[in-house]
């Protein structure tokens, strides 16, 4: 008893049963490649993650412990090298059976209010929830080469709002960041000029929205086709590759 009470007061959270940690991981393409100190690190994140975050499935969804710690272990994939700062400012992982409906709303510039309805696979809040739809995960890791990972894209945003700004930039050291915000920038108004000149992309088009989803779709593909976002945008695969591999 003494122990466990001087774990809480030190806020080291209990590991995850070394059983449950391999199953669970054993279902995730991604972290197939992971060596045993990163596989070690993320299994401490997952375990910060699982004490930290309340997960929420929603719709008459049911998450076991095993999707439970895979969704943990997804999340905290990112951060194996910035580290459990990176979940600072939020506490809630709601999870959807399948694709979820939104309420938006927009007042334009003469006044007119637009109000209309988007459906969506994942989003994550400024200080509020990451929201995820389960269906989406699994059909990602039935095709885990294509590009697609929604629960890394959702976290880069939140690592991108550590700041206090979405702008496509993650806290960084000052000269890391001019470099990175020049290498970025470029690479963005080169697809942006692309996707207007209706030239077809190696990366998904999504990425031309805005700065921020660029930095979130290019975290997607170097999770999952590493290989194409470095003959894409070599610099950006780059900078990816300092600042998630640990």
């Amino acid at each position: 008893m003494l122990e466990a009470l001087l774990r809480r007061l030190r806020r080291d959270p209990d590991p995850i049963d070394p059983l449950l940690w391999r199953d669970a991981c054993a279902g995730l393409p991604w972290l197939r490649g992971l060596g045993q100190e990163a596989d070690a690190v993320l299994a401490a994140l997952a375990a910060r993650f699982l004490t930290q975050k309340t997960i929420t499935a929603l719709g008459g969804l049911e998450l076991g412990a095993r999707e439970q710690v895979q969704l943990a272990a997804l999340c905290c994939l990112p951060l194996l090298r910035f580290g459990a700062e990176g979940l600072h400012g939020w506490s809630q992982l709601l999870v959807y059976p399948d694709a979820f409906r939104v309420d938006r709303s927009h007042v334009d510039a003469a006044g007119v209010m637009h109000e209309w309805e988007d459906e969506l696979i994942g989003e994550a809040w400024d200080a509020g929830p990451l929201i995820l739809s389960w269906a989406d995960i699994q059909a990602e890791i039935a095709e885990p080469d294509a590009g697609y990972c929604v629960v890394v894209h959702e976290m880069a945003h939140k690592i991108d709002l550590l700041d206090g700004v979405l702008d496509g930039t993650p806290p960084l050291p000052r000269a890391w960041q001019r470099e990175w915000a020049r290498d970025f920038q470029q690479a963005y108004d080169a697809l942006v000029r692309d996707v207007d000149a209706g030239r077809r992309t190696l990366v998904d088009e999504y990425a031309a929205e805005a700065p921020e989803e660029f930095f979130a779709v290019c975290t997607e593909y170097h999770f999952s086709d590493p290989a194409t976002l470095r003959r894409a945008m070599p610099k950006v695969a780059a900078h990816l590759a300092r600042f998630y591999t640990p």
